[in-house]
Protein backbone atom coordinates (compact mmCIF):
# COMPACT_ATOMS: atom_id res chain seq x y z
CA UNK A 1 0.00 0.00 0.00
CA UNK A 2 1.40 3.47 -0.88
CA UNK A 3 1.99 6.17 1.69
CA UNK A 4 -0.90 8.23 0.29
CA UNK A 5 -3.31 5.30 0.58
CA UNK A 6 -2.11 4.61 4.11
CA UNK A 7 -2.72 8.25 5.00
CA UNK A 8 -6.23 8.14 3.59
CA UNK A 9 -6.98 4.93 5.45
CA UNK A 10 -5.70 6.43 8.70
CA UNK A 11 -7.82 9.53 8.13
CA UNK A 12 -10.90 7.42 7.57
CA UNK A 13 -10.33 5.54 10.84
CA UNK A 14 -9.82 8.78 12.79
CA UNK A 15 -12.95 10.27 11.24
CA UNK A 16 -15.00 7.22 12.14
CA UNK A 17 -13.76 7.36 15.72
CA UNK A 18 -14.27 11.11 16.05
CA UNK A 19 -17.82 11.23 14.69
CA UNK A 20 -19.49 9.28 17.55
CA UNK A 21 -17.53 11.32 20.09
CA UNK A 22 -18.71 14.57 18.56
CA UNK A 23 -22.29 13.41 18.41
CA UNK A 24 -22.19 12.23 22.00
CA UNK A 25 -20.64 15.54 23.13
CA UNK A 26 -23.32 17.53 21.38
CA UNK A 27 -26.04 15.77 23.33
CA UNK A 28 -24.47 16.57 26.72
CA UNK A 29 -25.39 19.69 28.66
CA UNK A 30 -22.63 22.22 29.43
CA UNK A 31 -20.64 21.45 32.53
CA UNK A 32 -20.49 17.66 32.08
CA UNK A 33 -17.06 16.10 32.48
CA UNK A 34 -15.17 14.88 29.45
CA UNK A 35 -15.00 11.30 30.74
CA UNK A 36 -18.81 11.17 30.64
CA UNK A 37 -18.66 11.99 26.98
CA UNK A 38 -16.14 9.23 26.36
CA UNK A 39 -18.29 6.78 28.32
CA UNK A 40 -21.28 7.65 26.17
CA UNK A 41 -19.20 7.09 23.06
CA UNK A 42 -18.22 3.58 24.09
CA UNK A 43 -21.82 2.43 24.42
CA UNK A 44 -22.22 1.34 20.78
CA UNK A 45 -19.07 -0.81 21.04
CA UNK A 46 -20.38 -2.54 24.16
CA UNK A 47 -23.64 -3.36 22.44
CA UNK A 48 -21.68 -5.20 19.74
CA UNK A 49 -20.42 -7.82 22.25
CA UNK A 50 -22.22 -11.12 21.44
CA UNK A 51 -24.81 -12.17 23.97
CA UNK A 52 -24.69 -15.47 25.84
CA UNK A 53 -25.59 -18.59 23.84
CA UNK A 54 -29.33 -19.04 23.63
CA UNK A 55 -30.92 -22.02 25.34
CA UNK A 56 -31.37 -25.04 23.06
CA UNK A 57 -34.70 -25.15 21.32
CA UNK A 58 -36.90 -28.09 22.26
CA UNK A 59 -38.25 -29.90 19.22
CA UNK A 60 -41.32 -31.19 21.01
CA UNK A 61 -40.71 -34.79 19.94
CA UNK A 62 -41.27 -37.73 22.28
CA UNK A 63 -41.08 -37.61 26.06
CA UNK A 64 -38.66 -38.73 28.80
CA UNK A 65 -38.67 -42.50 29.29
CA UNK A 66 -40.48 -43.70 32.39
CA UNK A 67 -38.52 -45.66 35.02
CA UNK A 68 -40.47 -48.84 34.27
CA UNK A 69 -39.74 -48.45 30.55
CA UNK A 70 -36.00 -48.13 31.20
CA UNK A 71 -36.13 -51.14 33.52
CA UNK A 72 -37.75 -53.21 30.77
CA UNK A 73 -34.71 -52.69 28.53
CA UNK A 74 -32.00 -52.67 31.21
CA UNK A 75 -31.88 -56.45 31.67
CA UNK A 76 -28.24 -57.42 31.03
CA UNK A 77 -26.54 -59.70 33.54
CA UNK A 78 -22.78 -59.49 34.06
CA UNK A 79 -20.42 -62.37 34.86
CA UNK A 80 -20.15 -61.24 38.48
CA UNK A 81 -23.93 -61.44 38.87
CA UNK A 82 -24.67 -57.74 38.63
CA UNK A 83 -28.08 -57.31 37.06
CA UNK A 84 -29.57 -60.59 38.30
CA UNK A 85 -33.16 -59.99 39.38
CA UNK A 86 -34.78 -61.49 42.48
CA UNK A 87 -36.04 -65.03 41.95
CA UNK A 88 -35.36 -68.72 42.47
CA UNK A 89 -35.71 -72.08 40.77
CA UNK A 90 -34.53 -75.70 40.84
CA UNK A 91 -33.49 -78.15 38.14
CA UNK A 92 -36.49 -80.33 38.96
CA UNK A 93 -38.80 -77.40 38.26
CA UNK A 94 -36.86 -76.52 35.14
CA UNK A 95 -37.18 -80.03 33.69
CA UNK A 96 -40.89 -79.66 32.94
CA UNK A 97 -40.37 -76.16 31.56
CA UNK A 98 -37.56 -77.32 29.30
CA UNK A 99 -39.60 -80.18 27.85
CA UNK A 100 -42.49 -77.81 27.16
CA UNK A 101 -40.68 -74.76 25.80
CA UNK A 102 -37.18 -75.82 24.73
CA UNK A 103 -36.97 -79.50 23.77
CA UNK A 104 -38.50 -79.02 20.31
CA UNK A 105 -35.25 -77.39 19.20
CA UNK A 106 -32.69 -78.52 21.77
CA UNK A 107 -33.83 -82.08 22.47
CA UNK A 108 -35.04 -83.58 25.72
CA UNK A 109 -31.54 -83.69 27.19
CA UNK A 110 -29.94 -80.74 25.38
CA UNK A 111 -28.53 -82.94 22.61
CA UNK A 112 -29.88 -80.65 19.87
CA UNK A 113 -32.42 -81.39 17.15
CA UNK A 114 -31.36 -81.04 13.52
CA UNK A 115 -29.03 -78.07 13.33
CA UNK A 116 -30.27 -76.38 16.49
CA UNK A 117 -27.56 -75.81 19.14
CA UNK A 118 -26.41 -78.63 21.41
CA UNK A 119 -26.54 -77.47 25.03
CA UNK A 120 -24.92 -80.33 26.94
CA UNK A 121 -21.98 -82.71 26.66
CA UNK A 122 -18.66 -82.10 24.96
CA UNK A 123 -16.54 -82.25 28.09
CA UNK A 124 -12.87 -82.75 27.29
CA UNK A 125 -13.28 -82.14 23.55
CA UNK A 126 -11.95 -78.57 23.29
CA UNK A 127 -8.51 -79.76 22.18
CA UNK A 128 -9.94 -82.16 19.60
CA UNK A 129 -9.98 -81.41 15.87
CA UNK A 130 -13.73 -80.92 16.07
CA UNK A 131 -14.54 -79.74 19.61
CA UNK A 132 -18.07 -79.74 20.96
CA UNK A 133 -18.55 -76.26 22.35
CA UNK A 134 -21.56 -76.51 24.63
CA UNK A 135 -22.64 -74.62 27.73
CA UNK A 136 -21.01 -77.24 29.93
CA UNK A 137 -17.79 -77.71 27.97
CA UNK A 138 -17.06 -74.16 26.82
CA UNK A 139 -18.93 -71.33 28.55
CA UNK A 140 -16.90 -69.67 31.32
CA UNK A 141 -19.73 -68.08 33.35
CA UNK A 142 -22.99 -69.55 34.59
CA UNK A 143 -24.64 -66.13 34.63
CA UNK A 144 -24.41 -66.05 30.81
CA UNK A 145 -27.02 -68.82 30.68
CA UNK A 146 -29.50 -66.69 32.57
CA UNK A 147 -28.66 -63.58 30.52
CA UNK A 148 -29.08 -65.33 27.16
CA UNK A 149 -32.32 -67.11 28.07
CA UNK A 150 -33.70 -63.86 29.46
CA UNK A 151 -32.93 -61.96 26.26
CA UNK A 152 -33.70 -64.46 23.51
CA UNK A 153 -35.52 -67.61 24.61
CA UNK A 154 -37.83 -69.33 23.86
CA UNK A 155 -37.09 -68.77 20.18
CA UNK A 156 -39.92 -66.72 18.69
CA UNK A 157 -41.39 -65.88 22.09
CA UNK A 158 -38.59 -64.08 23.90
CA UNK A 159 -39.27 -62.22 27.17
CA UNK A 160 -42.25 -64.46 27.90
CA UNK A 161 -40.62 -66.22 30.88
CA UNK A 162 -40.77 -65.06 34.49
CA UNK A 163 -37.63 -64.60 36.58
CA UNK A 164 -38.36 -67.80 38.50
CA UNK A 165 -38.82 -69.76 35.28
CA UNK A 166 -35.48 -68.55 33.95
CA UNK A 167 -33.74 -69.55 37.20
CA UNK A 168 -35.35 -72.99 36.96
CA UNK A 169 -34.32 -73.44 33.31
CA UNK A 170 -30.79 -72.27 34.09
CA UNK A 171 -30.61 -74.77 36.94
CA UNK A 172 -31.84 -77.57 34.66
CA UNK A 173 -29.32 -76.75 31.92
CA UNK A 174 -26.50 -76.67 34.46
CA UNK A 175 -27.76 -79.96 35.90
CA UNK A 176 -27.71 -81.57 32.43
CA UNK A 177 -24.04 -80.56 32.22
CA UNK A 178 -23.23 -81.99 35.68
CA UNK A 179 -22.37 -78.52 36.95
CA UNK A 180 -25.18 -78.71 39.50
CA UNK A 181 -25.51 -82.24 40.83
CA UNK A 182 -28.60 -81.92 43.01
CA UNK A 183 -31.92 -81.46 41.17
CA UNK A 184 -33.40 -79.84 44.29
CA UNK A 185 -30.61 -77.26 44.61
CA UNK A 186 -32.23 -73.81 44.62
CA UNK A 187 -30.57 -71.38 42.22
CA UNK A 188 -31.14 -67.68 42.92
CA UNK A 189 -29.67 -64.21 42.47
CA UNK A 190 -27.32 -64.71 45.42
CA UNK A 191 -25.57 -67.92 44.35
CA UNK A 192 -25.72 -68.13 40.53
CA UNK A 193 -22.54 -66.08 40.02
CA UNK A 194 -20.73 -68.38 42.47
CA UNK A 195 -21.33 -71.48 40.34
CA UNK A 196 -17.99 -72.66 38.94
CA UNK A 197 -18.09 -73.64 35.27
CA UNK A 198 -15.77 -76.42 33.99
CA UNK A 199 -14.01 -74.14 31.48
CA UNK A 200 -13.85 -71.04 33.64
CA UNK A 201 -10.04 -71.15 33.64
CA UNK A 202 -9.89 -71.49 29.87
CA UNK A 203 -10.45 -67.76 29.38
CA UNK A 204 -8.33 -64.75 30.28
CA UNK A 205 -8.77 -61.00 30.19
CA UNK A 206 -7.91 -59.19 26.97
CA UNK A 207 -4.32 -58.05 27.62
CA UNK A 208 -3.45 -56.58 24.22
CA UNK A 209 -2.84 -53.18 25.76
CA UNK A 210 0.23 -54.67 27.47
CA UNK A 211 1.11 -57.85 25.56
CA UNK A 212 1.06 -56.18 22.14
CA UNK A 213 1.95 -52.62 23.04
CA UNK A 214 5.49 -53.03 21.72
CA UNK A 215 4.07 -53.51 18.23
CA UNK A 216 1.94 -50.38 18.26
CA UNK A 217 2.92 -47.51 16.00
CA UNK A 218 1.78 -43.99 16.77
CA UNK A 219 2.21 -43.04 13.11
CA UNK A 220 1.01 -46.03 11.08
CA UNK A 221 1.53 -46.05 7.36
CA UNK A 222 -1.64 -45.10 5.53
CA UNK A 223 -0.48 -44.75 1.92
CA UNK A 224 2.10 -46.44 -0.35
CA UNK A 225 3.17 -48.70 2.50
CA UNK A 226 4.75 -51.39 0.39
CA UNK A 227 4.70 -53.22 -2.87
CA UNK A 228 1.59 -54.99 -4.09
CA UNK A 229 1.26 -58.63 -2.93
CA UNK A 230 2.49 -61.23 -5.36
CA UNK A 231 0.49 -64.38 -6.05
CA UNK A 232 2.88 -67.33 -5.84
CA UNK A 233 0.38 -70.15 -6.21
CA UNK A 234 -3.26 -71.03 -6.61
CA UNK A 235 -5.29 -73.73 -4.90
CA UNK A 236 -6.48 -75.19 -8.18
CA UNK A 237 -2.90 -75.48 -9.43
CA UNK A 238 -1.62 -77.47 -6.45
CA UNK A 239 -4.80 -79.55 -6.21
CA UNK A 240 -5.69 -78.76 -2.60
CA UNK A 241 -9.39 -78.23 -3.28
CA UNK A 242 -11.08 -81.61 -2.76
CA UNK A 243 -13.77 -82.82 -5.09
CA UNK A 244 -17.05 -84.36 -3.92
CA UNK A 245 -15.65 -87.90 -3.63
CA UNK A 246 -12.32 -87.10 -1.99
CA UNK A 247 -13.64 -84.39 0.35
CA UNK A 248 -14.29 -85.03 4.05
CA UNK A 249 -17.77 -85.94 5.17
CA UNK A 250 -19.55 -83.03 6.80
CA UNK A 251 -22.19 -83.82 9.41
Amino acid sequence: MSKSLKALAGFAVVAAMTLPLAQAGAEHKPGHKAKDTVKEAKAPAQAAVPAAAAAPVKLGLGRPALPEEIAAWDIDVRPDGQGLPPGRGTAKEGDALFQEKCSTCHGEFGEGVGRYPVLSGGHGTLKADRPDKTIGSYWPDATTVYDYVRHAMPFGNARSLSNDEIYALTAYILNMNDVIKDQDFELNQNNLAKVKMPNADGFYEDDRDTAEKAFWNKNPCMKDCGSAPKVIGRAIAVDVTPDEKAGPKVD
